[in-house]
């Protein structure tokens, strides 16, 4: 009897053992399962997507030339934002500085780079580790009415990890013409609009925690975040491989946060890029009425009242 109720006690146990590691393993074959689950967009594509199609694209190193210079996609050319930016006059926080150029120059230089509009353009960066770089100039080029604009899914990393060639040396690609009637403003605000309409937005902080709680990193006039901002940061819409989660997981992250589909929204970041890579993911899982503010907090925190 007493080894029965022994064996009994051990089968109990080893089952509750078992359960238990169970439990971990299943968690993490979830997680594993949901890192699986890749975003669509119309504004996304794979590394395998730019494997097969590099002879067709314009590909575009978005963290710029110095960036490239270290390693780079064979047959990409480099362009930071700040080559189609207003940074040459001025200081961060200045009315006009980091702002989208005006379309005469900025088909200057999109000309002068060779970027095409009859093109498919596609752009990558650093992904979770970057700051968005790829996303800023996709939502420019496309409020300049370029029509055919994708950013690789998992950045840099991922064309690597797909056996992409890489370089040290960026591609100069041929001048082309380039015209820019106007720039579309539909998913652009500027402060004293922001400042008019401020209640009728829901306002998005995606910088990290230590931005959104006070501490100044970049030069900003003072520490803190715009009054009631919802934060997510950017960080936030990856996996840990680098790689976008899934459109019904991102969905879920902005509707928890008390974002609706039908509600206007601004993101913001410290200079507009985070926070334009963030427009185009909203955008793409259905929140379809979002500006992104390139002045962003180095311009409001100088005029304006922030909260920590």
């Amino acid at each position: 009897m007493k080894k029965t109720i022994i064996g009994l006690l051990a089968l109990v146990t080893l089952g509750l053992t078992a359960c238990g590691g169970g439990s971990d393993e299943t968690t993490d074959t979830a997680k594993a399962k949901k890192e699986t689950e890749a975003f669509t967009g119309e504004y996304i594509v794979n590394a395998d997507y730019v494997k097969k199609n590099l002879d067709d694209v314009i590909l575009i190193d978005a963290r710029g030339e110095e960036e490239a210079n270290k390693g780079t996609v064979k047959g990409a050319t480099a362009i930071g934002w700040q080559n189609l930016a207003s940074v040459e006059e001025g200081a961060s926080g200045d009315e006009k500085w980091g702002l989208v150029l005006e379309p005469k120059e900025l088909a200057k230089r999109l000309g002068e780079k060779g970027i095409a509009k009859d093109k498919e353009i596609v752009l990558f960066a650093g992904a979770q580790k970057g700051w968005g770089d790829d996303g800023r100039i996709a939502w420019e080029l496309l409020a300049a009415g370029y029509k055919d604009v994708k950013m690789v899914d998992g950045g840099f990393a991922a064309l690597k990890k797909a056996g992409l060639e890489t370089d040290i040396e960026s591609t100069k690609l041929d001048p082309v013409d380039v015209t820019i009637d106007s720039i579309d403003q539909t998913h652009i605000i500027r402060t004293d609009e922001l400042k008019k309409d401020y209640d009728e937005y829901k306002i998005v902080d995606v910088r990290e925690d230590k931005e959104y709680e006070g501490d100044v990193l970049y030069g900003e006039a003072k520490g803190g975040h715009l009054p009631d901002a919802i934060h997510i940061p950017f960080t936030d819409l990856f996996n840990s491989n680098g790689k976008l989660k899934s459109k019904k997981d991102l969905t879920k992250l902005f509707e928890d946060a008390g974002l609706a589909k039908e509600d206007k929204i601004v993101t913001y970041c410290t200079a507009g890029i985070r926070s334009a890579y963030m427009e185009l993911v909203m955008d793409m899982c259905g929140f379809k009425q979002v500006k992104n503010y390139d002045g962003s907090y180095y311009r409001w925190a100088k005029v304006e009242d922030v909260e920590k």
